[in-house]
Parts: C-alpha cells; structure tokens; sequence
C-alpha cells in the first residue's frame, strides 16, 4: 500500500507539475491560460498514466470512464465507459465529494483461468478541478499468495519441531523417574536418541531447503559424474536400507555427467532413496538407473524406482509440495520430514532440470531426474547397461 501510494502522489503531482510549467510558458507568451473543459482530460494525463504498472483509472464526475490502463481493462475493473467495481465506485464518489485521498483493499471475481478472484491494494485521490478522479488498483494476489505459503510453512515448521522437542523432554522426565531401573533407561535413552536424530534430520533439512529454495544460481557449478553421485547416494542409505532387508542396486548407462553441484545432486539422490526405502515393505529392492535422454542425448535422466505401496493419483501433483504427506500418521513413523520432496524439487530447478514421478497403488513407484548433460552431450564413454530399469518393478 505504501508503494501505492507513493504512485498516486508522483502521478498526481507529476500532473500538478505539467499545469504549473504551462501556465507559466503561456504567461511569458503573454496568451490566455488554458482551461481545462469539463469531460476532458488534463494535458498529459494520457502519456503519465499509460507507462503505469499499476490498473489506472480517470473517471469525470459523472462517474465516466476518461481513460483506463490496458491491465485495468484485463482485470475487469473497467468496461466500456464504466467502473465495474461497486466499491471503487463508492470511493471515488466520496473523494469527489470532500476532496480526502483515500486507500483500502478489495477483492473482485477473478478473470484468469482457475483464479476465483483478485485482490487488489486501491487508492483514489482527486485530480484537477472538474471532479475528476484518479483510481490506481495494484493486484496483490500474488503477493498474498506467498504471504499464506510463508504462514503455513511457519506453522508447519512449529509443529514438526514441537513433536520431537516435546518427546525429548517427556522422555527426559520419565529417565529420570526410572533412575534405578538400568533397563528402562536404557529403553528411553534409545527413544531419545530416535527423537534427537529426528530433530536433527529436520533442520538439516531445512537449511538445505532454504539454501536452494530462492531459485539462485549454483555457486560453484562443474562436471558431475553420475556414478560417483549415485554411489555416495547408495552408501548413505545402505544403514536405513539394510534394517528392512531392503537392497539398493546401482544401473543403467556408466559415465554420464551433468553440469551442476555434485553435493546438491547426492542429497537430492538420498532423498529419493530414504524416501523409496521409507515406503516399500521388507525383503524388496530400490533400483537407481541412469541414462541418455532427449534426442540427442543433451539430457540425462536417473530414476530410483520401488516396489513399495504406491501414491494415489488424486495425491501425486502435492507430494512435491513442503510437509505435504499422503499418509501423515504412517509418515511419521517412518521418521520423515515431509521436506525431501520439497527439496528434490528445487535441486532439479537449480540444475535447470525437473523432476517426475510414475506411481500405481499397490506396484511401486520411479521418480526421474531429468537434467541437462554437461556439455549438451550425456555419453562420455561406452554405453554400458547392467541393471534394466524393469527389474525395479
């Protein structure tokens, strides 16, 4: 709003500033000053308002439309010789009445596909001396937008700390009550030591997803060798694997490269994978093939692939999404952040790639990687296939 108004006052006294320096020219020609008629725009309103960002509109004391903005018209805020917006109208009529800028907020129904309605930042001051008024509109849908993402992640973020925080400090309590049964504590410490790791695989998380999340280029991109990345990926996630009897098996094409951050592509690789493991039954395997992609190969594309339960179709546009869970309760008890995803997604936009997933309840799923190739070529050695993509499912 502060912005807006700052608009309207450099709209309007830039208006003030064009009648001064023309009275004056016209004094020093000694000819009569020129009256503005009634109904017609001041000289230069035109130009001053047509290299606005903002929706503008001029309206004459008859409640006519003299001139609008192309984005006014967009919005639906202007048709014809009318001001749609009722409440915009009820402002104007009350500026013109005593002359008092005024501001406030409106929503109007939504004109863009799937957008139910606009909401827009108003401010309505007089302009000249026949009634005429200046309305400026700023769409602040967007803003809002992020506003409420940056509530829920706040709120999200609280809550996921306040879980194991809180068991800490229950389990704190009932050791020390249980002092003088060894097995007890020994029990609680383990459950301790579970909440801890938690606690920390969640701010871990969360500074990695706040380090990429601002869409910045990568700092030091080079040469990354995808085995070497799925390799380091596998070798974190052996521990978690091998508790379910869970084997992780490396395939696809050798000796393929892109150009990026080889650390950001492991942690996105080992999301991948505690989430494949997290989510498959015991004595199964998660397979992460490489290979060649697009037509001429400038692309490269790995998949880590399970034979785990599924994601419904109704819940696969979300799960890329912060603390979005299909099954929070079974979530949780797998010791998930609901940031892996989230983070997947954004080392594939930092790589200038993207991320996809295929999934059927019930038979497994394969996210893909898809990622430029460096030098706009993938293959820099021999095709070699070992594992087939199809042994995953």
């Amino acid at each position: 709003m502060a912005s807006l108004a700052a608009l309207a006052g450099f709209v309007v006294g830039a208006l003030a500033v064009m009648v001064v320096r023309q009275n004056h020219g016209q004094r020093r020609a000694m000819t009569p000053v020129h009256v503005v008629e009634p109904g017609a725009l001041p000289q230069g309103v035109a130009s001053v308002l047509a290299v606005l960002p903002s929706s503008a509109v001029v309206l004459d004391k008859e409640d006519r439309v003299l001139r609008a903005s192309s984005a006014a018209r967009a919005f639906g805020l202007v048709k014809g010789e009318r001001l749609m917006a009722a409440e915009l109208l009820a402002l104007a009529r009350k500026v013109r009445r005593d002359g008092e800028i005024r501001e406030s907020e409106i929503e109007v129904a939504g004109h863009k596909f799937g957008q139910e309605s606009t909401s827009f930042a108003v401010r309505v001051a007089p302009l000249g001396s026949h009634g005429q008024v200046l309305v400026l509109a700023e769409d602040q849908t967007e803003h809002r937008r992020v506003e409420a993402v940056r509530r829920d992640f706040v709120a999200n973020v609280s809550h996921e700390l306040k879980t194991p925080v809180g068991a800490l400090s229950l389990l704190a309590e009932t050791i020390q009550d249980a002092a003088d049964d060894p097995e007890a504590v020994t029990r609680f410490a383990g459950r301790m030591q579970h909440e801890a790791a938690r606690l920390t695989y969640l701010v871990q998380d969360l500074i990695t997803l706040s380090r990429i999340q601002g869409a910045e280029p990568i700092p030091t991109p080079g040469p990354v060798l995808i085995d070497d990345a799925v390799h380091e990926a596998i070798d974190r996630c052996n521990t978690t694997a091998a508790a379910k009897d869970i084997t992780l098996v490396a395939g696809g094409v050798e000796g393929l490269r892109i150009w990026g951050d080889d650390e950001l592509l492991v942690t996105a690789l080992r999301n991948l994978i505690d989430n494949a493991v997290a989510y498959s039954p015991e004595h199964t395997r998660v397979v992460v093939s490489a290979r060649a992609a697009g037509p001429n190969t400038e692309s490269v594309e790995i998949s880590v692939s399970d034979q785990g339960i599924g994601i419904p179709e109704s819940a696969q546009e979300r799960i890329f999404e912060r603390f979005f869970r299909v099954d929070a309760a079974r979530s949780r008890a797998t010791g998930g952040t609901g940031l892996g995803l989230a983070i997947v997604k954004h080392v594939a936009a930092s790589h200038n790639g993207a991320v996809t997933v295929w999934s059927k309840e019930g038979s497994g799923s394969t996210f893909t990687l898809r990622l430029p190739a460096f030098g706009g070529m993938a293959v820099t050695e021999p095709a070699t296939t070992t594992i087939p993509l199809e042994a995953a499912q």
